[in-house]
């Protein structure tokens, strides 16, 4: 038996357009599931494969998690749910977080929107005896100087993790999370573009490099599969050392 064989589950990727959401979807897809992503975009055909977005083999919907109702009011077009990873962030940079509208911007997608969709599938994750993890941030372990919002929202993740953890336990639902370090993608590309920046970041990091999307599947998987069948409501930081 093979505990990374996940033929015959669903999962959904919340975010998995690109990014690290979409090297979570991949890896899910590549081991037999059938994966469904949400992103925010009309159509599969509007993300740029040079963006990080391959959507291959997955079945895209458009969902704007900041909007609550929609979540609540959407249909699934899947029958049961196994799986349920919640990769949706943005940051707002040049100082916007530290006034309201960007703050509130970035706490209602990185934070108020995983309690509406986990809420959202809390039944159909109990009937499938499910996992739920949450990407978090290594954010949320240690001040991030610019963007106050988003360390709010990434520390609030980790606490959420621990709390539907402990409560939904009992339901035959696993909740964890990852907390991942610095991870080349679109969302850090103000570091990652600049050359300065992006070695001052790589020295700061013990391995020596970037973290990518599949080293974050990688923990992902381990937390979904029953290899992790006794782990409740952990943050498993993958950040090649980086808060150490």
């Amino acid at each position: 038996m093979n505990d990374l064989d996940f033929t015959g589950k669903t999962a959904l990727v919340v975010g998995g357009s690109s990014g690290i959401g979409n090297g979570i979807a991949h890896a899910l897809r590549d081991r037999g599931a059938k994966v469904y992503v949400w992103g925010t975009r009309a159509s599969a055909a509007d993300y740029d494969d040079a963006e990080g977005s391959d959507l291959t083999g997955l079945h895209y919907e458009q969902m704007d998690v900041s909007d609550y109702q929609a979540i609540a009011d959407y249909k699934p077009g899947f029958e049961k749910l196994d799986m349920l990873i919640l990769s949706q962030g943005i940051v707002v940079y040049n100082r916007g977080e530290f006034e309201m509208p960007g703050w509130l911007k970035v706490i209602d997608t990185n934070l108020n929107s995983l309690m509406a969709c986990a809420s959202k599938f809390h039944g159909m994750l109990a009937e499938a005896n499910g996992s739920l993890v949450i990407i978090s941030s290594t954010a949320g372990y240690h001040a991030t100087k610019g963007n106050p919002a988003y360390n709010a929202s990434k520390t609030g993740a980790i606490g959420l993790t621990r709390t539907l953890g402990q409560a939904w336990a009992g339901e035959g639902i696993r909740v964890n999370g990852v907390a991942p370090g610095l991870v080349d993608t679109k969302l850090t590309k103000v570091t990652t573009d600049n050359p300065k920046r992006r070695d001052a970041a790589i020295s700061t990091i013990p391995q020596g490099r970037l973290g990518t999307p599949e080293d974050i599947a990688g923990a992902v998987l381990y937390l979904v599969s029953p290899l992790a069948s006794y782990v409740i409501g952990q943050t498993i930081v993958v950040d090649g050392g980086l808060i150490l």
